[in-house]
């Protein structure tokens, strides 16, 4: 008898053969030599089936102790596992990032997330904010990654035919580096961006709130307040 398991694992087999666009329910139908119907026993749909297979591929994810001290070095761990586990299958950000997932494994990893970025001595909205910011820089990341990995080089060649020096004198200059392969180097470097702006909020909150900063944020109290009207 057919269970929901298989499915998704015929589902995430299929994904690494045709990629996303090419998944199915039809398809996978088929994969599973079962009608169409069939499958809708198991998921409701075909959003229901692709957050059943964003929680799959999450199995790893934080399930095993942290090796990094505990705080942001934690969270920097976390990010390159969520990396890790999208780029084990074909699309697999794109995959991941169309759904919101309230399961198990992804409960697991933000909750891993969470505690590393609480344990750093965050506020808990920087807690909450944080790892949503680091959760889609990784998704982000990771999209962009996968789609050069289809794409040969076409798209840096046509940004280099596209780009003349004399109306886009910044993108001309940077060029070598908007390009640049080692894609390892860029994903630390944004995300070690990232933490150093919540190593920065953490030092804002040990420092004591100046009459000046206090009346600044009151203006945008007041500015917020008077938006809603």
């Amino acid at each position: 008898m057919l269970r929901r398991e298989q499915v998704v694992e015929a589902a995430l087999r299929l994904l690494d053969e045709v990629g996303l666009d090419g998944l199915t329910m039809r398809r996978l139908a088929e994969t599973l030599n079962v009608k169409a119907a069939t499958l809708y026993w198991h998921v409701e749909n075909k959003q229901e089936l692709l957050e059943a297979m964003a929680e799959a591929m999450l199995a790893d994810c934080g399930a095993n102790p942290p090796e990094a001290a505990p705080g942001l070095e934690q969270a920097i761990e976390l990010a390159g596992e969520l990396r890790a586990a999208l780029l084990a299958r074909r699309d697999g950000a794109r995959v991941f990032g169309g759904t919101y997932v309230a399961q198990p494994n992804t409960l697991r990893f933000s909750e891993q997330l969470l505690k590393a970025l609480h344990e750093a001595g965050l506020p808990l909205r920087t807690v909450a904010w944080g790892a949503w910011t680091i959760s889609y820089y990784v998704i982000g990341f990771t999209l962009e990654e996968q789609a050069l990995s289809t794409t040969s080089g076409a798209g840096p060649q046509r940004l280099r035919a596209a780009l003349d020096p004399l109306r886009f004198p910044q993108l001309a200059a940077a060029f070598s580096h908007l390009i640049d392969g080692d894609l390892e180097a860029r994903f630390d470097h944004g995300l070690r961006l990232i933490t150093a702006g919540l190593r920065a909020e953490l030092a804002t909150e040990a420092e004591p709130v100046r009459p000046a900063d206090r009346h600044a944020a009151a203006r945008r109290e007041r500015r917020r307040r008077a938006s809603r009207v």
